[in-house]
């Protein structure tokens, strides 16, 4: 996501960045670059040139050219308007009042966009958030759509109401809000039909079904991968239902960004979700500062932590620094952090949020493959072994890569980087500095 607009802007701004002062002909050809980038993004041409005026207004004043650090101010300005140009704030789902719900959330969007898959990761995220929600299927035209709804659910563990192919879709979504009502969830999540385009059958169907069930939230389900045309369905249907908000899906995929960076300037609605990945814990919310952040380098350090904190408990943290300082960090300590590594998203994914990090670094992917050989090596050691690394001798490695079908080779490769990451988590505990050489 958004890989050759972070390279080019990064390469621009780093320009800038070794210049002590500032013209204005510096000025127009970073402006250039960060133009060309944006378009080269599928960004809308409108929202480029507006876009780059703005920072041009901002950048030819005295304060930036005459500032002790202009480069600097630069970066604060175009990381500025990025935000503005996203959403400034992380909006969030209106919920209905207490005692009033349950609330009510209407799914829309084309086929193919994702959005059977979407309802599921909504539900999911807000069960985890402490809500009781459910599914409703009104999706009658499109083959097994309510065996997927069906299946995901389950998946998620929320109640899917349906009433077959059969049915009238206007007619199950009233059904089934009085359904989730009577049992006590708080949550609807309507899952509607989509069309292969716009057409007006779509839309009358979307807004008899609005009416009905007086949905609190209309989200527009768009395929980032759509890229330009993304944009230009979503002004349709804004101007057909007036949706509250924009779901991104397939941001792990190769979109350019565009999307994501023209729909709020062009329909008025933030993006206030963006899936990232296939698996069902993969929709999260859209924080438009902390993305902008990371396009322009700066990481997310935000985004970091709260994924850390929905893996690692505060005792169990507190414990393993205790043995790092101990020295008595070993592989069954070490299994299970990369277990909860893995679970936070891939190795590039959680290098993207930290700032500074070498681009080189960040395209470095470990497979499954990979971590499941690493898996192997280590549940084939005893676990005396695995607590102790150091007893093991060359009878001993023999044994474990004979039992995890590796070779001598990769066993005293990962013991000798064991034991390397391990000096050098004793030494930052001790220092706050890493050892020479392992910077």
């Amino acid at each position: 996501m958004f890989d050759t607009l972070q390279d080019k802007l990064q390469s621009t701004l780093g320009g800038l960045r070794s210049k002590g002062t500032l013209s204005e002909d510096d000025l127009k050809a970073a402006l250039r670059e960060i133009r060309l980038a944006l378009l080269e993004a599928d960004v809308n041409f409108e929202v480029v040139r507006a876009f780059t005026a703005t920072v041009r207004e901002r950048c030819v004043g005295e304060e930036v050219l005459k500032a002790l650090t202009p480069a600097q101010q630069v970066v604060k300005i175009v990381n500025e308007e990025l935000v503005r140009l996203m959403g400034t704030g992380s909006a969030r789902l209106t919920m209905a009042p207490e005692g009033r719900g349950p609330t009510v959330v209407l799914m829309a969007g084309l086929q193919g966009s994702g959005k059977t898959t979407t309802s599921a990761k909504l539900a999911r995220l807000l069960k985890k958030d402490g809500h009781r929600p459910a599914l409703v299927a009104c999706d009658v035209y499109r083959p097994a759509a309510i065996d997927q709804l069906r299946t995901v659910g389950g998946q998620v563990g929320v109640s899917v109401y349906e009433q077959g192919g059969d049915a009238d879709p206007v007619q199950v979504a009233s059904w089934g809000v009085e359904q989730a009502r009577a049992n006590g969830e708080d949550v609807v999540i309507v899952d509607t039909a989509g069309r292969l385009h716009v057409d007006a059958d779509l839309m009358d169907e979307l807004v008899r079904i609005r009416r009905a069930v007086k949905p609190h939230n209309i989200l527009f389900v768009v395929d980032a991968m759509t890229g330009q045309e993304a944009v230009t369905v979503a002004r349709e249907f804004n101007d057909a239902v007036a949706f509250d908000g924009v779901v991104l899906t397939k941001l792990d995929g190769d979109a350019r960004g565009g999307a994501a960076l023209s729909v709020k300037t062009v329909t008025g609605k933030p993006v206030m979700f963006v899936s990232l990945g296939e698996t069902l814990d993969t929709l999260e919310h859209f924080h438009p500062d902390r993305m902008a952040s990371r396009i322009l380098g700066m990481g997310d350090m935000l985004t970091l932590i709260e994924k850390a904190e929905e893996q690692f408990d505060e005792d169990e943290a507190a414990a393993m620094e205790a043995k790092m300082r101990k020295a008595q960090f070993g592989f069954d300590d070490f299994l299970t952090q990369m277990r909860r590594l893995k679970r936070m998203g891939s190795f590039s994914s959680i290098l993207s949020m930290l700032p500074g990090i070498p681009k080189e670094l960040k395209d470095v992917e470990i497979d499954d493959a990979q971590l499941a050989g690493l898996e192997a090596i280590i549940l084939s050691m005893t676990p005396e072994e695995r607590a102790n690394p150091d007893i093991l001798d060359a009878s001993r490695k023999r044994r474990i890569a004979a039992g995890s079908g590796s070779t001598i080779q990769q066993v005293n490769h990962l013991v000798t980087q064991f034991r390397q990451m391990r000096k050098m988590m004793q030494q930052v505990m001790k220092t706050g500095k890493l050892p020479m050489g392992m910077g």
